[in-house]
């Protein structure tokens, strides 16, 4: 129960990674704040928690939209009357070949990633810095170890995330407010899922990526979960400004394994 009596919004609860975060701070004892563009995840991911024993209410919220991330955290403080965590986790992941992208294509990934990150940050600081604590985590990815084609919208929020969590963790350390980052490789969620749909086969798909993570597996949304518990909880009261890879090795690997096995080499001078 490291998270007793802690008050969490978590956005992006009604699937895959946000789910899971929000059902694992209801289980460490969290009343949790279920922040969802749709009704029928959002509200059905309070309910689970509900159905547990924890705590929980669901909030519609579009998180590119000032007034809908004004809303959610004016709702929170009339319910709660305070905010210790917020979980920046809703996001939106695209793929395509730069020429093809178009204006409107970088607005969307950037207006859910990035700036929605920006106003639910921008809404919490204030209730924060007048209970004098808070902590902040930003769902991120292990694209901020480096680039991967055709992801530059996606890529381009990301580490503009990273850069928004360095900033606000120097800016707020001294007064109460921890801010870091938890950027997960491959995790088996829908994107998982839509990646092996797009692939020739999902066999063909599997064998591509788990060559290049060396755990040889997706992560699971508990994982990720596990990780953002125990980075917003007091027992990491000295994080701040981290941005945690959890992604099995994959950001360890220096090029993508060969499809073949060298013989024994013992190499020559350079």
């Amino acid at each position: 129960m490291r998270l007793e009596h802690k008050v969490a919004i978590v956005t992006g609860a009604g699937a895959g990674i946000g789910r899971a975060v929000a059902r694992r701070f209801a289980q460490e004892g969290a009343k949790v704040v279920c922040c969802s563009r749709r009704e029928s995840n959002g509200g059905a991911a309070a309910e689970e928690i509900l159905r547990e024993g924890g705590e929980a209410f669901f909030v519609r919220c579009d998180v590119s939209r000032e007034e809908d991330v004004r809303h959610a955290v004016e709702e929170t403080l009339k319910k709660y009357g305070r905010i210790d965590i917020l979980v920046n986790n809703a996001g939106v992941n695209f793929s395509a070949p730069f020429e093809n992208i178009s204006v409107e294509d970088w607005d969307r990934v950037l207006n859910t990633d990035l700036r929605g990150s920006f106003l639910f940050c921008h809404a919490c600081i204030e209730p924060m810095l007048r209970q004098g604590s808070g902590a902040i985590l930003n769902i991120a990815s292990n694209h901020t170890t480096g680039g991967y084609p055709g992801s530059a919208p996606y890529d381009a929020a990301k580490w503009g995330m990273i850069g928004l969590t360095k900033a606000l963790a120097t800016e707020y350390a001294s007064r109460g407010i921890r801010v870091n980052a938890l950027s997960p490789g491959l995790i088996d969620t829908q994107i998982w899922d839509d990646l092996k749909q797009a692939a020739p086969t999902p066999e063909e798909c599997e064998q591509y990526w788990y060559s290049n993570i060396p755990s040889r597996r997706t992560g699971t949304p508990e994982e990720v979960a596990a990780a953002a518990a125990f980075m917003v909880s007091e027992e990491a009261s000295y994080l701040v400004g981290c941005n945690l890879i959890l992604d099995g090795g994959a950001s360890s690997l220096l090029v993508s394994n060969p499809p073949f096995e060298y013989r024994d080499l013992m190499g020559g001078t350079r």
